[in-house]
């Protein structure tokens, strides 16, 4: 420790007076959402309004007096429901099980003692030691230090660690960020060197805690498709009681019969409400991120899944998402020759380059933990094994530390001889020139060789090396007479996969935003190297600052690159993209990140490296911090929300002949064809089982090949909508046709219900069949592996067989046994009804 402060007379604040701070202020918390519990869970989940829709019609079956289909539709119910639940339960639990920042511990003076405490118990007051490897539990002053570096990234964005100085009893508490100031900030990292501090804040009052009580004041908005099947839902079901109170009134008015007309109503009503659309939604979306899950990939929320297909903007923090957050050591220059670092060509170096790691390692601690000196360490063992240039064996005597004047630190060592001093230092290439005396050309030498380096985004130190008689050392590292040996250039590497990752959203049309607290230069760099757009074009936090929203908002719609970025920066450029009409991802994984990801359309924290802020603010969490894990999650948003459009597609597709069967008979006086049974038959056998095939169904092959859906174009646009209706057309137009067919044949009624609601059903498979994919005719969808296609083609027919030949049955569905005769006119009829569709999607594909 720095002299000016002996340790072992601190007496700090008392263990009473702690105790005290913590009943008055709380503990030393960060602000966090309110975790969800198994009742928090349970009743998002039931409130949901469209399982209450489906609750409703469960008890329409009830009125109707048909208790066994109410029965298995709420079995129905409470299936999808125990999905739902248990989905997001166990995505709740796997978060819990990330949070790796729990409170850290921290060492304290209290009564003049020493004492390890949880950093929840840290107060204002309090004394810490600060120890290299130790987190920072609270916002402190710095009253003594020695050649403290902190990683202060979670906070500024900052891959660099940066200096600490000691307070002069003056400078006011500022935000972190740059080298030289006197605080320590909550959450940061002591990577290097010692010191003591006086805590100035904690908990909510930390900069990490006015980060989260940012939070507050953001709330998500409903996903675009939650919207738009809330209205569709509205609609239809608006649409059928208008419908079926008009059957009431005619029935009441004209026939006088107002009990039948009610139980007509409700018929109708049940044939034309849109139940399944709810259930493929839950369906869907649940078991989308039940399997993104596997890919490392959690959902907080499922309806969020879907609006990943949506993207159209992908903000992305550099350190940790595109970059691995390391250090890499991948240039040495030593005697005017430039070494690239390559262990399968380790001999390679020449003795310059040796010597240069040599006294690199030499300028470090023998057991390093700053990433910088460990990396120059494992360089060490693996390029200089074996030879003359490593030393385990010479004994340490001094370190002189960084200072505010000279940004260098150096190492003296004994000689072997034990006559001499060896000194190495290493430290910003100014300083080392400085240190070495050079003149004005080498310093312009200098000066070419570093920005040769720098273009290539490297952060730089300079290497150099003394010797000095064994006697008394000097006071500064001036004074002794160093020779320069060389630079060494550090990288932090980009991830291998975000290159192809990156080609890929721009081929689906995602336009990619890079949002960095580094310098221009490196973020330039890092954005040519990934293959960003418009590398050269960035705005910096400076300017950003000057900005007024409307001047960002259009700026912002050609500039991909910010750097020196801070928090609130972020939030601003997320809000101008969002104004501008784009469907917003954010990525990241620090504290500074949070109030972004939150009000980001789609927020994705990084679970790996990432902190509780962080994760508790998105909606997704990457859990292995791969890039490349987010463009898959798009292309399962993608594929999910093709699905439910097929499903969706269907859905109203079949309803149409449904409702028309039940509604032409009455209309024209005709014997009633469908009761309940039948409807119940058809929706709780068949459509939510298709909703399993469609769930299953193979992505379209240009699914990644296309931009993004326009939010302002509807789920059922126009010319999804002409084909569920001419779909739904076309089999309500053969059913129909057998049914009169069957009728002029002076068929019992019950044949001809069960003539026609076998065409109904058979006709019903093969609508599933066409609409599995739009660009497979239905043969090569018949030659899919898909196993759910024959399970719902068998549970389907096996289903009918048994209502039309098994008396019991039969007799509960109004049936009589058809001959073999009758089931060549459900072949051909169901055939036909669809045959056209099957020829359209031929010309498409020819075409």
């Amino acid at each position: 420790m720095d002299n000016s402060i002996d340790i072992k007379n601190l007496k700090g604040i008392s263990e009473k007076q702690a105790i005290q701070k913590i009943k008055e202020n709380g503990y030393n918390e960060l602000p966090s959402q309110k975790k969800r519990n198994i009742p928090l869970i349970l009743f998002s989940v039931l409130k949901e309004p469209m399982l209450l829709l489906i609750l409703g019609i469960g008890i329409v079956y009830f009125i109707l007096g048909q208790p066994h289909n109410a029965l298995v539709l709420m079995s129905f119910i409470l299936v999808i429901i125990y999905i739902v639940f248990y989905q997001e339960w166990k995505t709740e639990k796997a978060l819990v099980s990330l949070r790796t920042l729990a409170s850290p511990r921290a060492i304290v003076v209290r009564d003049g003692r020493q004492k390890r405490v949880p950093g929840i118990e840290v107060v204002c007051n309090d004394i810490i030691i600060l120890k290299t490897g130790d987190r920072i539990p609270a916002d402190a002053i710095v009253l003594s230090c020695i050649n403290i570096l902190a990683d202060e990234s979670l906070l500024t964005g900052e891959s660099i660690p940066v200096r600490k100085s000691e307070w002069d009893g003056e400078k006011i508490f500022s935000k972190p960020g740059g080298d030289d100031l006197p605080f320590v900030y909550s959450g940061s990292l002591i990577v290097q060197g010692t010191g003591i501090a006086k805590v100035y804040a904690t908990g909510s009052n930390t900069e990490i805690g006015k980060i989260g009580k940012s939070l507050q004041n953001i709330t998500h908005e409903k996903t675009p498709l939650q919207k738009e099947v809330s209205k569709i839902v509205y609609n239809i079901s608006l649409g059928s009681l208008i419908l079926s109170a008009f059957i009431i009134l005619i029935y009441g008015f004209i026939k006088d019969n107002w009990l039948g007309g009610i139980l007509s109503g409700l018929t109708l009503s049940m044939s034309i409400l849109p139940e399944e659309i709810p259930v493929i939604l839950v369906i869907f979306l649940t078991l989308g991120a039940w399997r993104l899950s596997k890919n490392q990939v959690l959902t907080r929320d499922i309806y969020a899944f879907e609006t990943l297909g949506d993207i159209t903007t992908l903000a992305v923090d550099k350190t940790g998402t595109l970059t691995l957050n390391t250090t890499k050591l991948i240039t040495l220059f030593a005697n005017d020759t430039f070494y690239n670092i390559d262990k399968n060509n380790i001999d390679l170096l020449s003795e310059d380059a040796h010597k240069l790691i040599e006294y690199s390692i030499l300028a470090s601690q023998k057991d390093p933990f700053d990433p910088i000196e460990k990396e120059i360490k494992q360089i060490g063992e693996d390029y200089l094994k074996g030879t003359e240039h490593i030393h385990l064996n010479w004994k340490f005597i001094k370190e002189y530390p960084l200072s505010k004047n000279l940004l260098a630190i150096s190492n003296v060592w004994e000689s072997p001889d034990r006559k001499n001093y060896i000194i190495s230092t290493k430290g910003s290439p100014e300083s080392i020139a400085d240190l070495c005396h050079f003149n004005d050309k080498q310093r312009n030498n200098l000066k070419v060789s570093i920005g040769n380096m720098t273009k290539n985004g490297l952060r730089i130190l300079g290497v150099a090396q003394a010797s000095f008689r064994k006697t008394g050392l000097p006071e500064g590292q001036h004074d002794f007479d160093f020779n320069f040996i060389g630079l060494i250039g550090f990288s932090d590497p980009i991830r291998p996969t975000v290159i192809a990752s990156i080609k890929k959203a721009y081929d689906a049309g995602i336009r990619i935003i890079m949002l960095t607290g580094d310098y221009p230069q490196t973020a330039i760099y890092v954005a040519n190297e990934i293959g960003l757009k418009n590398p050269s074009q960035y705005i910096t936090g400076e300017e950003l600052e000057k900005m007024d929203a409307e001047r960002l908002k259009d700026k912002i719609k050609t500039v991909n690159l910010f750097a020196r970025i801070t928090s609130e920066q972020k939030l601003k450029i997320v809000t101008a993209l969002k104004k501008n009409g784009e469907v917003v991802a954010m990525t990241g994984d620090g504290v500074n990140d949070a109030p972004a990801l939150k009000s980001a359309n789609i927020g994705i924290a990084m679970g790996e490296r990432g902190t509780d802020v962080a994760r508790e603010s998105a909606v997704l969490v990457v859990l292995n911090d791969d890039f490349s894990s987010i463009i898959d999650g798009i292309n399962s948003g993608r594929k999910v929300f093709g699905n439910i459009k097929k499903a969706i597609d269907y859905a109203i597709a079949i309803h149409i002949p449904i409702a028309g069967m039940v509604l032409f008979p009455i209309i024209f006086n005709l014997p009633i064809m469908l009761f309940p049974v039948h409807i119940a038959f058809l929706e709780l056998i068949i459509d939510p089982v298709c909703g399993v095939v469609f769930e299953s169904a193979p992505e379209e092959k240009d699914i990644m090949k296309k931009p993004p859906r326009n939010l302002k174009e509807p789920l059922l646009n126009r010319q999804t909508l002409t084909i569920s209706l001419l779909q739904g057309i076309s089999v309500l137009t053969v059913v129909l046709g057998v049914f009169l067919f069957a009728l002029a044949m002076k068929k019992s009624y019950t044949e001809i219900r069960a003539l026609t609601f076998s065409t109904l059903v058979f006709a019903n498979i093969l609508l599933i069949l066409v609409n599995f994919s739009w660009s497979q005719n239905i043969f090569k969808i018949i030659k899919t592996k898909n196993k759910s296609i024959w399970f719902v083609s068998f549970i389907s027919l096996a289903a009918l067989i048994f209502t039309i030949y098994m008396p019991e049955i039969q007799k509960f569905f109004y049936f009589s046994a058809l001959p073999l005769h009758d089931w060549v006119v459900v072949i051909v009829g169901g055939i036909f009804s669809l045959l056209w569709f099957e020829i359209l999607k031929t010309i498409k594909n020819i075409i």
